[in-house]
């Protein structure tokens, strides 16, 4: 057998054995799994504003994080019930696929690929985004679009669905430009930072966070042109259904508790409620079996809304009015309010 045929064959017997282990890793229970350790381990960033990110006191804090968060409220009563690792958008699926995270809650947008081929499971979409162009105003005063762009250096961070867009704009639109790439999200914002290229690109909310943590942060503008559909989410290892529809139902309870007005600030009084949908969300309804269908209490719902609040409240905390960053919700409004945000029916 040749050198290559037995490359070829090692390759393939590597291959087979990393699927096995993915399928066979999902076949036992996440949530028994999670529920024996005590806690959820969550896949986020490095540092993303907004998303996530650990303050000076290590206490991490964003978007991403209150999903994991309310994961943990859901099943323990505690939202701190939650252990993070930070990981890089190169280390992140093999981190999920290994068993090293139970979740990965981690700004990481939905394809198909990833959602076939990788072994992995994505359903709800926390945060619908796109991916955007930052530039420096001092050292580009004349450009306000992208299509000014051609021939510019342009910092990207590789693993992404954010290089691969990259290249289809510009091929696209005729236009050529220098790709500077970089594993870590830090290598990435230092070598913008200090002038090694002229543009910055990635999802246009990570664009707004980062901005903030560049050494003279109005020197940068935002250009307007979205070039992609990045909708970001959480991911889960296939073949774990009851683990995949906790997930998924955390993140559609805390939407339906913010159009049915329940917050963290009166989640107690709403417990009283006469309206069927809202009993229904905090499990006051009468034989009701909406939490023990899935593995958890009947509460489930309550919990996340006390310790963490509704998607609304997260929103706006993280990186809405109430947050450094700003934004605006946009098409991550609620549908009755002309956006995108929309959970089936709890009942």
């Amino acid at each position: 057998m040749g050198l290559l045929m037995k490359s070829s064959v090692i390759t393939s017997v590597i291959g087979a054995a990393a699927l096995a282990f993915v399928a066979g890793g999902a076949s036992a229970s996440t949530l028994d799994d999670v529920k024996a350790k005590g806690f959820v381990q969550c896949g986020v960033s490095t540092g993303l504003a907004g998303f996530s990110a650990p303050n000076d006191k290590g206490d991490w804090s964003g978007l991403d994080v209150d999903l994991c968060r309310a994961l943990a409220a859901a099943i323990f009563d505690d939202a701190n019930a939650v252990k993070f690792s930070p990981l890089s958008a190169k280390e992140r699926f093999t981190a999920l696929q290994s068993g090293e995270v139970d979740i990965l809650s981690r700004n990481t947008t939905w394809t198909t690929s990833r959602d076939t081929s990788l072994g992995l499971n994505f359903r709800a979409v926390n945060y619908y985004d796109g991916q955007g162009f930052m530039i420096n105003k001092k050292n580009l005063p004349e450009i306000n679009s992208a299509l000014q762009l051609s021939g510019a250096a342009v910092c990207v961070q590789t693993g992404t669905t954010t290089e691969l867009n990259l290249a289809d704009y510009f091929r696209a639109n005729n236009m050529e430009y220098n790709p500077v790439v970089f594993e870590k999200l830090e290598e990435v914002n230092a070598a913008y930072d200090s002038g090694r290229c002229d543009v910055y690109t990635t999802d246009q909310s990570g664009l707004y966070g980062i901005r903030l943590t560049l050494s003279s942060p109005d020197d940068h503008a935002v250009l307007p042109e979205i070039i992609s559909k990045e909708p970001l989410g959480p991911a889960v290892r296939q073949g774990d259904d009851q683990w995949f529809d906790v997930v998924s139902w955390v993140h559609f309870a805390m939407l339906t508790a913010e159009e049915l007005g329940v917050t963290s600030a009166n989640v107690e009084e709403m417990k009283n409620s006469d309206n069927p949908n809202i009993k229904r969300l905090l499990g006051t309804e009468a034989d009701t079996k909406l939490g023990t269908d899935i593995g958890l209490t009947n509460d489930w719902a309550a919990r996340i809304v006390k310790h963490v609040g509704n998607y609304g409240e997260s929103f706006e905390r993280n990186v809405g009015s109430s947050s450094p960053l700003k934004i605006a919700r946009g098409v991550n409004a609620l549908w009755t309010k002309g956006g995108l945000q929309y959970a089936p029916p709890i009942r």
